[in-house]
């Protein structure tokens, strides 16, 4: 597209010495000019061609000189417009005032037209730089917004309502999931298999920003959907990993803990693909690292076995699980909070309730890390078992 360029004089011949001057550029839609005779028809004419993007105004005009168009351009806060002054050499104090109010450049007169040409063809150049920073702002603008509804989806998916079955007893659960992007690669999830038995899970997958939430998503639908079934532990992780196989692109994969409790027995059978090892909380005992079942991340490698493991959860019991984003979370020393602190904390507080374990870990791990950039994802999730 042609360049449009206005100018601003009140000199009769001036247009037809302008399209001789330029006649070449015209021609070849380099330039396409719009003139006008005075401030006032300058501003009637950047209404009528938006697109102009430099003005050759000249200062001494009648009913609206260029200093005046000067302020009423900057007015319109456009700075994808730039004003080059065409007058005297000897009034400078004029080229000198419209310098300060916004003017980009100046030529003097008599012109001459090669060192207008140059002008304008600089003029042009920063036009450019500054358009293609502007369209660089807004497709970020825009970006920013998709990633604001995109973490608002993220979120809705995750179970947020506590307590999320208020007709049950046998049990307790509170979950939380910070992510530290936009979007987030750590996922949980928790329900109700049957009247007996209460799945939940907590995965993180590799990667960070709208990958991992992508595959979070599929990740989780997955697994709820492949859960439902009624399937073990294990056999679910099987079926889970295959189905993600085919569809991990990049090495992208998921680590994944996934518990079944019995609510009427407290017998809790687990397997785990790569994930954290979680944390029993012995109701007046003391925080035990859960025994890990064995078993890759999913969505690396097909047909690979999950272990069962099982253990027996006594009323008052709980189960911690938790991802790497908390143990692995850097204070401004750059020192981890680490899993010998995690550990510490639990025994400490092991017969807070799901909720508050969650709170008070959550908000220790903030105050560690007080003024550090978060790294990673921190997701937790809280059992109690309340028995039958």
């Amino acid at each position: 597209m042609p360049e449009k360029i206005m100018v601003v004089d009140d000199e009769p011949d001036l247009e037809s010495l302008i399209r001789q001057s330029f006649r070449k550029q015209i021609r070849n839609g380099e330039f396409e000019f719009v003139f006008a005779g005075n401030g006032l028809e300058a501003l009637a004419k950047l209404l009528e061609y938006p697109d102009i993007g430099i003005i050759l105004s000249d200062i001494n005009m009648p009913e609206m000189d260029g200093l005046t168009l000067l302020l009423k351009i900057n007015e319109l806060r456009k700075p994808s417009l730039k004003t080059v002054i065409v007058s005297a050499y000897g009034d400078m104090e004029n080229i000198r005032t419209a310098m300060n109010r916004g003017a980009y450049d100046f030529v003097t007169k008599p012109v001459d037209f090669t060192d207008l040409e140059t002008t304008i063809r600089k003029t042009m150049f920063d036009l450019e730089q500054l358009r293609a920073a502007q369209k660089e702002h807004d497709q970020l603008v825009a970006i920013q917004q998709d990633l604001s509804v995109a973490r608002n989806i993220q979120q809705a998916i995750l179970p947020k309502v506590f307590p999320p079955f208020p007709n049950r007893s046998e049990f307790e659960i509170f979950a939380s999931m910070n992510a530290a992007k936009e979007v987030g690669g750590d996922f949980y999830d928790f329900f109700l298999i049957d009247n007996e038995r209460l799945g939940f899970v907590i995965a993180d997958v590799s990667g960070k920003g709208v990958p991992a939430a992508i595959f979070m998503a599929v990740s989780r639908t997955l697994l709820k959907a492949t859960a439902a079934k009624g399937l073990s532990a294990g056999e679910c992780l099987v079926n889970v990993n295959n189905l993600l196989c085919p569809e991990s692109i990049s090495s992208m994969f998921v680590t994944v803990f996934y518990g079944i409790l019995n609510l009427k027995t407290g017998e809790l059978s687990y397997a785990n693909g790569g994930h954290n090892p979680p944390y029993v909380l012995r109701k007046g005992g003391k925080a035990e690292e859960l025994e890990l079942s064995g078993g890759m991340a999913l969505g690396l490698i097909e047909d690979l076995p999950y272990e069962i493991k099982t253990i027996k959860l006594e009323k008052g019991d709980g189960v911690f699980l938790f991802t790497d984003g908390v143990t692995e979370a850097f204070n401004v020393n750059e020192e981890l909070y680490s899993d010998e602190r995690l550990a510490q904390k639990l025994n400490e507080n092991v017969e807070l309730s799901a909720e508050e374990m969650v709170k008070f870990i959550r908000k220790d791990v903030e105050e560690y890390s007080e003024g550090a950039c978060q790294s990673d994802d921190i997701t937790m999730l809280s059992v109690r078992y309340l028995g039958a």
